[in-house]
């Protein structure tokens, strides 16, 4: 069995089925999941930029401004502490997640599948990845 074997199983266990669509109710028994299953304190990062950022990243503004920015919105390069799962969550964004921005302790609300683990080496990053695989791909 190859790697995506191997995740597609994980998940699968995870909501009871082969069908790995993604409902109100694969998603709610996913979030069950990882609130019971990830490591706290759970430190993550962004996977890739935000929609905020991309208009800089790919030059379509100034640096400067992409920097200023930062200071009050979240960033795919901060690090950031999961607090805790919010309620609120659909088929196109997923599960919503509070975190606490690690350098000021600024609080937001996030999408978990734009997250990944900040240190590989723990189970959370297994974890966020089966989460972020199944939510985009499904």
């Amino acid at each position: 069995m190859d790697e995506f074997d191997e995740q597609k199983q994980r998940i699968a266990e995870i909501l009871g089925t082969e069908d790995l669509a993604v409902t109100l109710k694969s998603l709610t028994l996913y979030r069950e999941y990882l609130r019971k299953n990830l490591d706290t304190p759970c430190t993550m990062t962004g996977i890739e930029d935000f929609p905020w950022e991309e208009k800089y990243v790919f030059g379509y503004d100034e640096k400067a401004g992409n920097e200023a920015l930062k200071e009050n919105q979240p960033s795919c390069t901060d690090i950031y502490e999961l607090k805790r799962f919010e309620d609120l969550m659909d088929e196109n964004t997923g599960i919503i997640v509070k975190v606490k921005r690690i350098k000021d302790n600024r609080r937001f609300i996030l999408e978990l599948a734009s997250l990944k683990a900040a240190d590989k080496t723990t189970k959370n990053h297994m974890l966020l990845d089966d989460y972020s695989v199944w939510f985009f791909n499904h």
